[in-house]
Order: C-alpha cells, then sequence, then structure tokens
C-alpha cells in the first residue's frame, strides 16, 4: 500500500511517501521520500507559533514540497500510483491543520484515492514502534530508508510529551486508548519554551535549556543549587501541572535581579541561569518520571512507550532509559529525528490502525474538519 502522508498541525510542513506491507505488528515500512520543513526561525521574533503566519507557510509551501516527494519517489504528478493520503486532522492549530486538510482534499479529488484522517497523538506513538533495518539516514530533515513496524505487549503505557500536550494514555490495543492522565495548564513543551524566555533565551527553548542544563551537569560546578517545586508529584492522579514551576522562576528571578549579558555570539553562559535550567530540567523530568512509574505499575503496563518532541531532550531521554531498566519493562522511544512533528508517523499509524481491524477502513469514510482539542483516548469518568 502507498501512501501520501501530510503534516500540519503546528508550525512544520511535512509530506512523505511510503511504501506499507503486512500486518500492523509487523508491517514493513519503505520511506520512498519524505521531506520537513521547519519555519521555526521565522516565528523566533513572537516567541512562539504565530498561528495565521503558519498557515501561510503551509499554504506556500505545501505544493513545492510535494512536488519534491513526488520526484524522490519517482512518480508522476497528474495522477501518481497512491492508494492513499493522510493527514492530521488535530489536535494542533486549527487554521494549521485545515491548511493540510484541504491540500489533502484537493489531491484526493485530483487522484481519485481515499483521505485516512490521522490523530497527531496517535501519529507520535507509531513513531515510537518504528524500526530502522538499515544505517541511520544522515541527511537532517529526510528521513529514508527500510524499517519495520514493532508489536508493543498491550497494555501499553503512552507518555506523550510535546509543545502542546502531556498526557498518559493506556494503549489496550491498535486504535484503543484511555487517557489516564494530562496536564492541567501547561504542556512541558510549552513550559520549557517559556521559562527559556524568562532566562532570555532564543526560541525554541528546549534546547537552550538542555544545552545549559547539560553543561552543568558535565562540570564541577561550584554554583549554589536553586530549589524549584515539584507540582503534583505526590497527588494520587496522572495529572500534570507545569505553570507552578514557571511562576516560581520567575518570582526566582525576580530575587536573583539583572541577569548577566549573553556573550558576543547571543548565548547565555551565566552559571546562575545554567543551575535554573537544570533545576527545572530536574523538576519536570522528576515529575513525568514519578508519575510515569506509578502508572506502569497501577494499570500493569507490558510496555512503555514515550514520544513527542521533548523526548529529544538528553536528560529526560536518559531518565527514561533508567525507569525501563529499573521495572524490567520494554521501553519504545523515537529516533531523535523522529521526535518533532513529521509526516512519516502520519503515514505509518493511518496504515497501521486501518489494517488492524479496530476501525478498519471506516476511518477513511467519517467526516473530515479540522480539531484543535482532538484527544487520541478519552477518560473514563
Amino acid at each position: 500500500m502507498v501512501i501520501l502522508g501530510i503534516e500540519t498541525s503546528c508550525d512544520e510542513t511535512a509530506v512523505c511517501i511510503i511504501e506499507a506491507d503486512g500486518p500492523p505488528e509487523s508491517a514493513d515500512i519503505v520511506i520512498r521520500a519524505n521531506i520537513t520543513l521547519s519555519q521555526a526561525a521565522l516565528h523566533a521574533p513572537y516567541g512562539g507559533v504565530f498561528p495565521n503566519l503558519a498557515k501561510r507557510e503551509h499554504i506556500k509551501n505545501l505544493p513545492v514540497i510535494l512536488e519534491r516527494v513526488l520526484k524522490e519517489a519517482k512518480l508522476e504528478n497528474d495522477k501518481p500510483a497512491i492508494d492513499a493520503i493522510a493527514v492530521t486532522y488535530g489536535p494542533g492549530l486549527e487554521p494549521c491543520l485545515w491548511a493540510g486538510i484541504s491540500f489533502a482534499q484537493e489531491l484526493a479529488k485530483k487522484w481519485g484515492v481515499q483521505i485516512i484522517p490521522v490523530n497527531h497523538m496517535e501519529g507520535h506513538i507509531f513513531s515510537a514502534l518504528l524500526r530502522r533495518k538499515d544505517e541511520p539516514a544522515s541527511s537532517a530533515g529526510r528521513l529514508e530508508g527500510d524499517y519495520q513496524l514493532l508489536a508493543p505487549d498491550f497494555p501499553a503505557l503512552a507518555l506523550l510529551i510535546s509543545g502542546g500536550h502531556t498526557e498518559l494514555d493506556l494503549m489496550e490495543g491498535y486504535g484503543k486508548y484511555r487517557l489516564i492522565g494530562e496536564t492541567r495548564d501547561d504542556a512541558v513543551g510549552e513550559a520549557f519554551d517559556k521559562v527559556a524566555r524568562l532566562l532570555g533565551l532564543s526560541y525554541p527553548g528546549g534546547p537552550e535549556i538542555s544545552r545549559l542544563a547539560e553543561g552543568v551537569r558535565t562540570s564541577a560546578s561550584s554554583s549554589p543549587p536553586f530549589a524549584l517545586p515539584r507540582p503534583m508529584l505526590h497527588s494520587p492522579d496522572y495529572d500534570f501541572s507545569f505553570s507552578g514551576i514557571k511562576t516560581a522562576v520567575l518570582y526566582l528571578l525576580k530575587k536573583i535581579g539583572p541577569l548577566p549579558t549573553p556573550d558576543v555570539d547571543g548565548l547565555q553562559t551565566s552559571g546562575v541561569v545554567c543551575e535554573i535550567a537544570k533545576e527545572f530540567e530536574d523538576a519536570v523530568t522528576e515529575v513525568l518520571v514519578s508519575k510515569t512509574k506509578k502508572a506502569l505499575r497501577e494499570y500493569g503496563a507490558q510496555t512503555l512507550i514515550v514520544a513527542g518532541g521533548v523526548i529529544a531532550n538528553t536528560h529526560i531521554r536518559s531518565e527514561f532509559r533508567k525507569l525501563g531498566t529499573e521495572e524490567h519493562i520494554e521501553l519504545l522511544i523515537p529516533e531523535i529525528q523522529h521526535t518533532t512533528d513529521n509526516a512519516l508517523m502520519i503515514a505509518v499509524a493511518s496504515y497501521a490502525t486501518a489494517m488492524s481491524g479496530v476501525e478498519g477502513l471506516q476511518r477513511i469514510t467519517r467526516p473530515l474538519r479540522a480539531d484543535g482539542t482532538a484527544r487520541v483516548g478519552e477518560r473514563n469518568n
């Protein structure tokens, strides 16, 4: 089955073509072409994603990327040998989602193929189930090669951490999800960006905080530690809250006073800033790991999946590897290049869920609308 994948939920415009074959628990995935264009530099002056600007860029970029993808896949432009189009319908920024959906609908009508709507967070889950058969690609933004889908042992616990989401889902089978915990305010990636802004760091803030924190971890720093709260660490549920850590950083900075000026390259190297970055990263990681550990034990999960852009963070990645070892559980984490938003995960998720028999091809015929608040699983209240 040849699938064209489209992802435009936020500020990455992504298109890919995959060829998939076999049952979802062991499908062979060949990436014929895969391209992602990031708008991060364009949104940096705003300190975050500006939705209408992102939508405009998606509309401009999609036809260009499609032409490149079809050329790389050696398919004709007018009526390529495509069996289905997979597109993200939510969650995300609705203007951006509509850009991708409208483009997919135009292509589906022109080519006479069906559309498979895909939940963005379900895509992240499937990004963790991909394993490469050959050597990793070296070109940034272009994921190519042969992969195989891994079959997690169910029930599986999925922690999804990104710029817009922080949630724990119990996966009881393909297409069968139950939400057991989520953030009550800021998503973890959002908290990283907001704290980075308070520290005078560039956007996106996550990589900058990680860089400063790692510098402290690998040095014999004598700077005094700063104690930040661990919100909801001991709450009886599996919900999260990260706005309180951000507020604590704000009060700490008011107490400290003006921060040192960045160096000539615009990089912040102050020991105080580095220590705050490390303590913030430690606080966030402790909450994520602790809640996940408790959920693993209560629900008897056989597999732990951690996915989303934030799992690219070196320290968080390392701590979850330790958790997997301590709990003697299979840990599935995406390759670094698969952690950010991409069309590959959307195409793969569409194939796996459509072929699993859980919802089957009914997913293709249901009404297609953008849903900025779509969930991969619902709570049982």
